[in-house]
């Protein structure tokens, strides 16, 4: 009652000013009650003596007003600012009557003014959809749409739509857009549409999902064209020709349709047999003419050739001394003329060919050592170093060890070939080395290699041990000096060949060599950068050798310059790691250096340490190589039966440990693994599974695909990424599994597997291994280089220095393909060695050695000095 009797309002005074008249800063506004919220309602006018809220028609009761007064500071006027609450209580008692709204009601002297009506709402969002999204095959570029119609609720709900949990924007993606009536339509088709589909409802309340509508887009095979007939089955008479095509235009995909018709026709054909000529008798002999002959011929004619039949072998015409009247003679005593000025002539030649003999032989003694002038040493293949007997003159010389304790200096020859000077590179045009003569002679190493448990101990009071793994099966060590060796692990195709002279003279080191598996090194990767090779390490670390030693390791990049930037980095001594090298650019320094292949790369380097080969894409054609291994259990107990695919980096450890892993986990592998080039596109890897027989297979996932995220695959830090395709059999009798299993990349190109075979007693490839490397882990010594010790300084000391036309390391190097590493040879003090060193980890055990011979002798045979085998 208070408040109706304060709303009474006298009329305005006469003549007041209408700018009086309260003004609203601010108006009630329509509200959703959620849960059991209450909620705030304000309303603010100038100049105002009183303001009340008005709901349903009724006064609120003043003591549930919150009222707040200032002033204007531009106008001055008094400003008056109320607030009220409204529970969900007040709400519901007007239920079913009509709509809750209030509105505010200011008092100035000169009147009133109300306010806009707030409508206040309780907010709901039901839990059933009134239509869901349903599962759906559909073939390549057909149309699709996915039918939504949210719950009933205040406020209405929004929808929106995930794929795969991820949310469809058709901002992104023209091929899709959402209806007004929320419907999902996909213009055409896809094979990256193949999802998981559910739509979303959401409001103020709650948030509501629909069930999720698998849609399958499947392609229906089609026929390639027709090949070219093929040639006639029988060259001679009748046979038949075909020709074929295959379902590959296009594959069919996801179930679809295999293409109806033959794939191979054939048709008859008849071929022409041919006929080999033969002669025919001989004609009668001719008169005899005036050069003393008569003649006969005969014709290739009984029968003539045809139809690719041989021609008649021997001769046509045939001639022969006749005498007769016509014949005319030669006058006496010239023919004995003619026949001693030849004579003369032949003794003459005779005379200046043994000069000439004598002079080339002794040419050849001056220019040979006098303890490999035997031509022995050069005309078989290469062979173990053995000894031949002194030399009365020289008795000692082959018996003492060639000096490799020369410093380190630069190669002073010029890049290009000289065609001046005298000729000085003296080889046979015969094999090019053999042995040394019956007698054996050995390099001995000075200390034995150590006991794997020993060198382990005496490591671990190391600091650097710390990082090194515990193990010895990714690990190889020995004892080495002057005369160098070989650390392998075997397959793995990582190696380090220590050479000659690269540790000094008096100095023993113990070397080891490891492979490290990504989760024991951390190894920063920024922007697109990916590790594409193993980690290895070498070492005692900080050792710094005279020469450079080679490491050899795999890697999985297809290198190009246009598309890929190639660094080699090396660990510091703090743990960070650094770029020593840019593949492709001008060495900055000479401790190091790369040379990249097909399958691997060998890494230069006078200091030891730990290494690893990281690239950066440079546009989206740059791809790295994928190995796809499936492995599946040898034995199926039960009735479910797991297939596991793997994407691996293509190198030789990865794939061995994986091997391993599945041996462990009792898994053989099906079928030879297989490659995929993976571009740096964005799009991720998916992996579906196919043709299985539906009345005695069905797979338990839930999805039509799996799908592994671009970047665990492109940054090679994560080495066993696998999909695991969980089968399950509907008999126990059941032992036999037909499918495919399809490998892609979205938007890119696939691979498939072909999966056949029988559970039971299959075991075609579950003994399938990485073949094992010939030798052992350490070999030290001579043992370890297949160019025998004094054959190679030989070598070396006949191509170091530059010869004419082009006879020294330059050519080697071009007849061994390595000319484009001039520079980095030419910066050593012997470029023949590291060529030699190079070839020697390319090609070690299995290289052939036949073929290098083969170069250096052309390599000779372009010197003016040659001198045949004989002479030697």
């Amino acid at each position: 009652t208070g408040a109706q009797q304060s709303a009474t309002v006298a009329n305005p005074a006469s003549g007041a000013s209408p700018d009086l008249l309260p003004h609203f800063q601010l108006e009630p506004e329509d509200v959703y009650i959620v849960k059991n919220k209450a909620v705030s309602l304000a309303c603010r006018a100038t100049p105002a003596t009183q303001i009340y809220f008005k709901c349903n028609g009724e006064w609120v009761h003043q003591g549930d007003h919150v009222t707040q007064h200032s002033t204007d500071r531009s106008t001055g006027l008094p400003v008056m600012e109320v607030r009220i609450e409204v529970t969900r209580q007040q709400v519901e008692k007007i239920f079913g009557l009509e709509e809750y709204w209030c509105q505010c009601v200011a008092w100035s002297s000169s009147g009133t003014t109300k306010s806009q009506k707030a409508f206040v709402r309780i907010a709901y969002l039901r839990k059933n959809f009134e239509q869901e999204p349903t599962a759906r095959e559909v073939s390549i570029e057909q149309g699709i749409v996915l039918p939504c119609r949210p719950p009933e609720g205040i406020p209405p709900a929004e929808v929106e739509w995930l794929r795969n949990e991820e949310l469809v924007d058709p901002a992104l993606d023209s091929n899709v857009y959402v209806t007004p009536e929320h419907s999902l339509v996909l213009r055409q088709a896809r094979l990256a549409d193949t999802a998981n589909y559910t739509c979303v409802a959401k409001n103020i309340v709650a948030r509501r999902r629909s069930a999720s509508a698998a849609i399958t887009v499947y392609v229906n095979g089609g026929w390639s064209t027709w090949t070219q007939w093929s040639g006639c089955s029988t060259s001679c008479g009748r046979g038949w020709q075909k020709r074929s095509r295959t379902c590959t235009n296009p594959t069919p995909l996801n179930g679809g349709a295999f293409c109806e018709g033959q794939n191979v026709q054939k048709t008859a054909c008849t071929t022409l047999c041919p006929v080999d000529g033969a002669w025919s008798e001989w004609s009668k002999w001719s008169e005899c003419g005036a050069e003393c002959t008569h003649w006969r011929s005969r014709e290739c004619s009984e029968p003539a050739p045809r139809n690719g039949g041989r021609d008649c072998h021997g001769p046509e015409l045939d001639t022969r001394n006749c005498t007769s009247e016509l014949c005319t003679h030669a006058a006496p005593g010239a023919e004995d003329v003619a026949l001693y000025v030849g004579l003369v002539a032949v003794a003459v030649c005779l005379v200046l060919l043994l000069l000439v003999g004598v002079l080339v032989y002794c040419r050849k003694k001056g220019g040979l050592d006098a303890d490999v002038a035997d031509s022995s040493i050069l005309t078989a293949g290469f062979q173990p170093v053995s000894i031949k007997p002194s030399k009365a003159d020289n008795p000692s010389l082959l018996t003492i060890q060639p000096d490799l304790s020369t410093t380190t200096m630069t190669y002073q020859g010029s890049l290009c070939p000289r065609q001046d000077g005298p000729a000085k590179l003296q080889l046979p045009n015969g094999h090019l080395l053999s042995p040394l003569g019956a007698g054996r002679h050995t390099l001995h190493h000075s200390s034995p290699a150590a006991e794997g448990a020993d060198f382990v101990a005496r490591l671990s009071t190391q600091s650097y041990f710390r990082s090194l793994p515990r193990g010895t099966n990714n690990m190889a060590y020995g004892t080495f000096n002057f005369l160098g060796g070989r650390l392998m692990i075997p397959n793995t195709g990582i190696s380090l060949l220590i050479p000659p002279d690269a540790i000094p003279r008096g100095k023993i080191y113990e070397v080891y060599l490891t492979l490290h598996k990504q989760e024991e090194v951390r190894l920063p990767l920024a922007g697109c950068q990916t590790l594409l090779s193993p980690i290895v390490s070498c070492g005692p670390p900080g050792v710094l050798l005279t020469r450079p030693a080679i490491l050899a390791m795999g890697h999985c990049v297809e290198a190009s310059a246009e598309n890929w930037s190639i660094r080699l980095k090396k660990q510091s001594c703090e743990g960070t790691w650094e770029d020593v090298l840019q593949l492709g650019a001008e060495p900055c320094t000479e401790l190091y250096y790369c040379q990249l292949e097909a399958q691997a790369c060998y890494v230069f380097t006078e200091q030891l340490g730990r290494f690893a080969l990281v690239g950066e894409s440079l546009s989206m054609a740059a791809s790295k190589r994928l190995k796809l291994v499936l492995f599946a259990p040898a034995a199926c107990p039960s009735l479910e039966y797991n297939i596991r695919v793997y994407c691996l980096s293509d190198t030789q450890d990865v794939l061995k440990e994986v091997i391993q892993l599945e041996k462990q986990l009792g898994g053989q592998l099906i079928g030879a693994p297989r490659v995929l080039h993976f571009k740096d596109s964005y799009h991720n890897l998916r992996l579906s599974i196919h043709d299985m027989p539906s009345s005695l297979w069905k797979s338990k996932l839930l999805a039509s695909y799996q799908e592994i995220p671009f970047y665990h695959i492109w940054s090679g830090l994560q080495p066993f990424l696998h999909c695991t395709f969980t089968l399950e059999r509907l008999s126990t009798s059941t032992c036999e599994l037909a499918c495919k299993i399809w490998v892609w990349q979205v938007e890119g190109d696939g691979q498939s597997f072909t999966v056949n075979f029988n559970i039971a007693k299959d075991t075609r490839f579950s003994d399938w291994l990485v073949p094992d490397e010939v030798g052992t882990p350490a070999l030290v010594g001579p043992s370890a280089f297949k160019i025998p010790f004094l054959i190679r300084q030989k070598i070396i000391s006949s191509l170091d220095p530059p010869g004419t036309r082009g006879a020294d390391w330059r050519t080697l190097a071009q007849k061994l393909n390595l000319d484009s590493h001039l520079s980095f040879f030419a910066s050593k003090a012997s470029p023949t060695a590291m060529i030699l060193n190079l070839w020697e980890a390319q090609h070690f055990p299995n290289g052939n050695l036949s073929q290098l011979a083969a170069a250096v002798a052309e390599v000779g045979k372009q010197d003016g000095a040659l001198f045949s085998e004989a002479e030697c």
